[in-house]
């Protein structure tokens, strides 16, 4: 049934060349009672992309912003510019020299409307899509004038970021964020239709809730009704969705507004787009199928790529090979644990270690020494944090050179390369210490070795499900463990028993029913089967740390939900900025988002966060301290 519905929706026929729906309806629309011309009852009969050379001799008007203008004396040629394109006007001076003078006036960035004939270009421009023809014009209205810019309308834009942000209404114009927006926009709309085709039915929860205390920190809101209390913002509507489908709405979906107060990096913002989704009467089997079903269908459909079936991994699997729970499976390096070979020579800082790990770098073996100098250096800065890097080189003659041949024999340095499944014109790239960081450590190498290579092209794709996610993470500083993903997801029910343990690896070693959609190594989409019982929630709460009370206060109505017939369920939430940004091979979701905080948080546009008016202060029953004052 499913199927059927998803092949009629999903195969409609789609028009090639969109126009607004308002410039649809003008061009059907019958003339004005008593026009001797409808068109000047609109501003535009065409978009700046759509006329072509089968167009040559008919009468058209545009309207657009001033892009460029080009005066060559007896001609000037200005490139009008809207969100579909740019087309080329030309004035005439023989033909008409006032209409020319007024032509040269326009600076960049008017607002013009055009009328003119279209005719084929003498000199054609192969790499616009209205490039064969030009608009011979023999009307100009000037709609609104312009101050200059205070930057480049342009993709090779001379605006730094902070200028650009602050005038993220002209930034918004340049064709490249454009192409991203619209991009978003169209990706959304596919989206909806194949959930609905699918049976989900898209319903809104609240943006004014309860704060809670796990995850990250949240933004609140005073309320004035109820004076010294506070709603949160959501940072996902977890809760919600999953009474939803104890509500009987077995299939939920919303692309929904999220926030979180964490700090910013390129691929965060303080508030980010989610699709949201979940399934009631599922296995993990059920979710995983449909949701690699959406995004095979949204790379088809927006790029043409075959995504083809995504293979699996278990966290541990990934953590072994990769040292990391997104691996970017565009290429390998996977890591060869040394740690047993290189004990007992006497070189202290492996005989030291808990483990030693390497990765085998791929005709790296001609690396000079200033260039592993460099990647020494690399790996030592803060962010990496390692304490130093040693080195293999397998050279294509079959000799070996390495930074420990003080400690270790040509026969043990080949045994390390055999290892590692190493050939010759290989580079060995080793660190050691406690497994956790050097893990971490060799991962982060591992991706740099991958973009000095040229292996992490942005127009290949691997997608990867990491599938059983430990239930829980210790946390040193606060002593307790944490919900690796959130308090609400099931654990494996052969681990369930394991729940009443107080032995602490143990409780480390509980899986989760729980799933990571990954692809080239960026974290797309996370869920899991749902606890539907409240006795297992509750039991989950304990090893949170949770009292009965603190339970009860925090999500009382979730447990009470349980007890009315809460179906099994499940569901994932797929980050919207990063789809967008991996598909297109962007490094910043910032380029997505029409108008983003900046790495301070900030919208500069705007100016916000802004102060309040001490009434507005007074009436929300908060007292600033001298020190805000």
């Amino acid at each position: 049934m499913w199927a059927t519905t998803l092949e009629k929706k999903l195969k409609q026929p789609t028009c090639a060349n969109p126009l607004p729906f308002y410039l649809c309806r003008l061009k059907s629309a019958p003339a004005h009672k008593g026009a001797s011309d409808r068109n000047i009852y609109m501003y535009r009969t065409h978009t700046c992309n759509e006329l072509r050379l089968n167009n040559a001799g008919q009468t058209v008007t545009l309207a657009g912003w001033v892009a460029a203008s080009r005066d060559l004396g007896g001609l000037t040629f200005i490139d009008l510019r809207d969100r579909y394109g740019i087309t080329q006007l030309v004035f005439d001076m023989d033909d008409n020299p006032d209409l020319c003078e007024r032509a040269r006036r326009l600076g960049r960035e008017y607002v013009v409307q055009a009328t003119g004939i279209v005719r084929e270009r003498t000199s054609k421009n192969p790499n616009r899509d209205t490039g064969d023809i030009e608009i011979q014009v023999t009307d100009l209205v000037v709609l609104n004038p312009a101050k200059t810019p205070p930057f480049t309308i342009v993709d090779d834009t001379d605006g730094g970021d902070d200028l650009r942000m602050k005038y993220r209404y002209l930034d918004l114009r340049r064709p490249c964020v454009q192409k991203n927006i619209l991009f978003r926009s169209r990706l959304s709309l596919e989206t909806r239709n194949y959930l609905a085709a699918w049976g989900f039915a898209e319903i809104e929860t609240p943006f004014l809730i309860k704060s809670t205390p796990e995850g990250a920190r949240d933004f609140v809101v005073p309320s004035r009704m109820n004076r010294g209390q506070f709603y949160a913002l959501p940072q996902s509507p977890q809760t919600f969705k999953q009474i939803l489908m104890v509500a009987g709405y077995d299939r939920y979906f919303q692309i929904v507004r999220c926030f979180r107060d964490e700090d910013l990096r390129a691929d965060r913002q303080p508030e980010f787009t989610q699709i949201d989704c979940e399934m009631a009467f599922v296995h993990q089997e059920d979710v995983l199928q449909t949701f690699e079903g959406l995004t095979r269908h949204l790379f088809q459909t927006m790029l043409g790529i075959d995504l083809g079936p995504f293979p699996r991994m278990t966290y541990d699997e990934a953590m072994r090979r990769f040292g990391s729970d997104k691996p970017d499976m565009r290429f390998g390096m996977e890591f060869c644990d040394l740690t047993q070979q290189v004990r007992g020579r006497g070189f202290p800082v492996f005989d030291q270690a808990e483990s030693v790990l390497a990765i085998c770098a791929p005709g790296c073996a001609a690396y000079s020494r200033k260039q592993l100098d460099e990647l020494t250096e690399w790996v030592r800065r803060p962010q990496i944090g390692a304490k130093g890097l040693v080195y293999v080189r397998y050279d294509a003659d079959g000799s070996v050179k390495s930074s420990v041949d003080k400690f270790y024999s040509p026969d043990d340095l080949k045994r390390w390369l055999q290892a590692c499944h190493a050939a010759p014109g290989d580079l060995l790239l080793i660190l050691a210490g406690e497994t956790e960081k050097t893990s971490k450590q060799l991962s982060e190498l591992r991706l740099e070795m991958g973009n000095r290579l040229g292996l992490r092209s942005p127009n290949v794709f691997k997608p990867l499900w990491v599938l059983d996610f430990p239930l829980l993470e210790w946390d040193e500083e606060e002593g307790r463990f944490f919900a690796m993903h959130h308090p609400f997801t099931s654990p494996k029910a052969a681990d369930i028993p394991k729940m009443d343990s107080d032995e602490h690896a143990v409780l480390k070693s509980i899986r989760a029913d729980a799933y990571d959609l990954v692809i080239n190594g960026v974290e797309i989409g996370g869920g899991s089967i749902r606890i539907h019982d409240r006795e297992l929630q509750s039991r989950n709460f304990r090893l949170l740390g949770f009292t009965r009370e603190e339970a009860e206060a925090q999500f009382g109505f979730l447990l009470g939900a349980f007890e009315y017939g809460a179906p099994p369920h499940g569901g994932i939430a797929f980050g919207f900025d990063r789809l967008c940004a991996v598909m297109n091979g962007a490094n910043s979701i910032r380029d997505f988002i029409a108008f983003p905080k900046n790495n301070q948080g900030r919208d500069v546009m705007i100016d916000a966060p802004d102060a309040l008016k001490p009434q507005q202060l007074e009436e929300l029953g908060i007292a600033l301290t001298d020190e805000h004052s």
